[in-house]
């Protein structure tokens, strides 16, 4: 570890992305020991941030200055699956010399390679079994693990290494209900400065403290997820309040300069009324209607100004109660009769191995649940069509849409627009921007090239290409689908599933999510067989 204490100073930070879209502008932020949760809608620039600490990305203008070795776990982890899981870990050098010298072979390089850590075979295990990985052997291929596990091995080699500073990006994603834990436990140990960005309300739980992106800039909050929302909560509740007393005040203003208007011509018409009947001298009445009139004049001015004071009273309270924009999920109306068959799996084996028979009936809500490497995406992708079993056949009987885990439906290189035209032919420009829009993609936005959007802005496109896509689902299969969704985003998803009407399958790990798009089935890939399961036991 360094000897000072481990920080992370970003300052003045702006960046935008190749076609001039900004993502931070003059942001300053810094971190210190402890664990900090960095939230905020989709889009906002968490990842980005976590990407210019790490030193992927550089900032346009302004600088980041870190105290310490920083380790990176990224959101789009991808590892070579020619390594060995030695390599992967960053300890094959070390391993290989360390195995040397224990065969007798005493070279200067096989000592410099070595270094202080003769026990880095030992060390590497014990990580690896903290994190649910014994079983995961050192001359193993990364190409035999599963994607969750991938994303531990990447976690272990960070581990190994020390860092002063972790950076973690959405760690849960794809990782099942023991990896989870895992993952969790080394969070809750990590002695140094960590940053995370997650949407996971148990990792959440466990940080000191949040840091929220919101509107350009960075609010600080004591405690863990739950301490920001009463804390913010509360906030809205006062600035809510304080819109209510200025609407109030508001009206007041309005009405007392409609009296002064009343009483200022009830005067003005008495004046003219004294002057026409001539009842004082000319010139006293002359110098009486100026004073008047100056009178009244003042008068107007002032309630005028109190009136416009009011208004910008109403103003800066109505800026304090928070307007964040949430997708509007619109799913078709897509409704399946009651017992009319949807889908037939029969007798089928799958490429990886498990066998599965599977008869889904409309409107069966089905969640499609098991540890990493089961085997739940494969059998997703089979029900699609896009894989054939090695045996047995798949009978789809409604139109399906299938909402893949990688989100490789878009064109990287093509914009929203273009990506939505090109699966829905038959819908004009209008239509389709109206879509996108529903989606936050709205004017400009919607032309952004596919391939500059964040994990949450590609997954809101995704979805708004796949719900568009004619003829309506009626049979809708998600593969993890909170993945990369901020809070805000995940309620609209799970309301929407909750309203549709047609059949379901939802492959994921969110059994609090489950639960509440109104699973009715629940099937597990249990030693290679597809069954029923106890949700209970999750």
């Amino acid at each position: 570890m360094n000897t000072h204490s481990p920080a992370v100073t970003c300052t003045r930070l702006a960046f935008s992305w190749p076609d001039g879209t900004p993502v931070l502008t003059d942001l300053d932020l810094s971190f210190g020991p402890g664990r900090t949760g960095l939230i905020g809608l989709n889009g906002t620039g968490k990842s980005t941030v976590l990407k210019l600490i790490a030193g992927v990305l550089r900032p346009e203008v302004g600088s980041v200055k870190v105290a310490g070795e920083v380790g990176y776990l990224p959101q789009d982890l991808t590892l070579d699956t020619s390594l060995r899981v030695d390599q992967a870990l960053g300890i094959a050098r070390a391993r290989a010399a360390l195995h040397a010298i224990e065969a007798g072979d005493v070279a200067e390089e096989h000592f410099t390679a070595v270094g202080d850590d003769w026990d880095v075979e030992e060390r590497a295990r014990a990580t690896l079994d903290e994190l649910g990985l014994a079983h995961v052997g050192l001359d193993r291929s990364i190409g035999e693990v599963s994607g969750g596990e991938s994303v531990l091995l990447r976690l272990a080699a960070l581990l190994l290494a020390r860092p002063d500073v972790l950076l973690l990006d959405e760690p849960t994603n794809n990782l099942d209900r023991v990896a989870r834990r895992r993952l969790h436990h080394a969070v809750a140990s990590f002695p140094g400065v960590l940053v995370l960005v997650s949407h996971d309300r148990e990792l959440l739980a466990l940080v000191d403290r949040i840091a929220e992106l919101h509107d350009g800039g960075v609010t600080w909050y004591g405690g863990n997820l739950e301490a920001y929302e009463a804390a913010v909560e509360a906030e809205q509740e006062a600035a809510e309040r304080m819109v209510r007393v200025a609407e109030t005040d508001l009206k007041r203003q309005k009405r007392e300069l409609a009296e002064a208007h009343t009483k200022l011509a009830r005067r003005e018409r008495f004046a003219n009324k004294a002057y026409a009947n001539k009842r004082e001298p000319r010139a006293v009445m002359k110098l009486r209607k100026r004073a008047a009139q100056e009178s009244a004049g003042k008068h107007r001015i002032m309630h005028e100004q109190r009136l416009e004071e009011a208004k910008e009273r109403l103003e800066e309270a109505e800026e304090r109660v928070r307007d964040d924009a949430e997708i509007r999920v619109e799913l078709p109306f897509t409704a399946v009769p009651r017992g009319r068959q949807v889908l037939s799996l029969q007798d089928a084996e799958l490429r990886n191995g498990a066998r599965a028979t599977l008869r889904v009936n409309g409107p069966d809500r089905i969640a499609l649940v098991g540890s990493n490497g089961a085997g739940k995406t494969t059998l997703l992708r089979t029900l699609a069509g896009q894989l054939e079993p090695v045996s047995g056949e798949v009978r789809t009987h409604v139109p399906l849409r299938y909402l893949p885990q990688r989100l490789d439906v878009l064109d990287d290189a093509l914009s929203l627009v273009e990506n939505v035209a090109k699966l829905a032919p038959q819908a004009t420009n209008q239509r389709i921007r109206a879509q996108l829009a529903r989606f936050l993609f709205r004017g400009a936005r919607a032309d952004q090239q596919v391939g500059t959007l964040s994990g949450g802005e590609r997954f809101r496109g995704t979805l708004a290409a796949v719900m568009l896509a004619e003829p309506g689902p009626q049979l809708l299969m998600l593969d993890e689908p909170t993945n990369n969704l901020d809070m805000a985003s995940v309620r609209q998803l799970r309301q929407a599933l909750a309203a549709y009407e047609g059949a379901l399958v939802v492959a994921g790990h969110d059994v609090p999510f489950l639960h509440e798009v109104g699973i009715t089935r629940w099937l597990g890939l249990v030693d290679g067989e597809l069954r029923e399961v106890d949700p209970v036991e999750l």
